[in-house]
């Protein structure tokens, strides 16, 4: 490709934004856009409820309005940079992709838990694993440590790294960030409590949707993972069958599902949250003890199923659109 203001191609920039979040993992800023998406939200709950009574209504109007403000900013920075040079608009498209990733992030605070629990620092690890976990953390032994430790690289193996990487390929930085804007929302709203249950439920209903097809894309790409890590695809495919529906999200159940099976333990089970016990169904089977070793592993099935990830998405985007300019 000629170096005269030619532009990336899609596939490009998202291996570009790649590479920045393996190296750099997400910026402590300020001023970062999902802290900025978070920010909105809550300031726009106060007003959408006054405006709008009913609650489900309300929170819908809000979730609206975030996405939409965050299409219309993502829309206008890379029209300008347009304007000024492709290269600009590819900067642009890199830097908001890097930040709609969050796999060096996500392997950076397991990689905490881990290490405290090496040390035996048990404290430090329930300190650690309850900055990614929304349950009690200060009663789980080291085996409750490792489990939500587990479950919570799982999860986000879905909601932090396939899905934006996903929408990326789909519809470049707009969509990516579109998609950070949902996550952000469910992160905001989506709590089962008086105060969000029917107010959030918008955020969390399109939580779900964002995320029902990088969930069901994620299980063949954590079986291939565990395929060249020395697993069995065969477990993975088995459990994710048995366990994958039995989980109360339709898209959670089936990334923790598929890393039991690869990781050949069982996750899930009755938790705490704010004191009150909660009770969850087991998923897959115990075949290994929930060690410190099983942390190792997730993080490595995460790793791998993101670099399969990427080269599927640009082996689908160079066949698909051949010589065609990605935009």
């Amino acid at each position: 490709m000629g170096l005269r203001g030619a532009a990336l191609k899609r596939w490009q920039r998202i291996l570009w934004a790649a590479a920045l979040d393996t190296l750099l993992g997400d910026p402590p800023w300020r001023f970062h856009p999902a802290r900025l998406m978070g920010r909105l939200a809550t300031r726009l709950e106060s007003p959408g409820r006054r405006l709008v009574a009913e609650e489900k209504l309300a929170g819908a109007l809000v979730a609206t309005a975030v996405v939409g403000c965050t299409v219309a900013a993502v829309g206008g920075v890379l029209g300008l940079a347009r304007r000024l040079h492709p290269w600009a608009e590819d900067l642009a498209s890199v830097v908001m992709l890097y930040w709609a990733l969050a796999a060096r992030d996500l392997a950076d605070h397991a990689r905490r838990v881990e290490c405290a629990l090496t040390r035996g620092d048990l404290a430090g690890a329930r300190t650690a694993v309850g900055r990614i976990v929304g349950r009690d953390t200060e009663v789980l032994d080291e085996e409750g440590v490792v489990r939500a430790t587990v479950e919570s690289v799982a999860e986000n193996t879905v909601d932090g790294v396939i899905a934006p990487l996903f929408w990326a390929f789909v519809g470049g930085a707009p969509a990516a960030m579109a998609f950070k804007a949902v996550s952000t929302l469910d992160s905001t709203f989506g709590y089962r409590n008086e105060r969000y249950l029917r107010f959030g439920w918008a955020s969390a209903r399109l939580d779900d949707v964002a995320n029902y097809l990088p969930a069901r894309v994620a299980v063949p790409l954590v079986a291939l993972g565990a395929a060249l890590l020395g697993g069995s695809p065969t477990r993975v495919g088995q459990t994710v069958k048995q366990y994958g529906r039995k989980h109360a999200s339709p898209n959670s159940g089936l990334a923790e599902a598929a890393f039991a099976g690869s990781l050949g333990v069982r996750l899930g089970g009755p938790l705490y949250r704010q004191g009150e016990p909660v009770e969850l169904p087991f998923i897959g089977t115990a075949e290994k003890p929930l060690t410190v070793d099983r942390i190792r592993e997730a993080v490595r099935l995460m790793w791998f199923a993101y670099g399969l990830g990427l080269a599927a998405g640009v082996l689908g985007s160079r066949c698909g659109r051949g010589g065609k300019r990605g935009r």
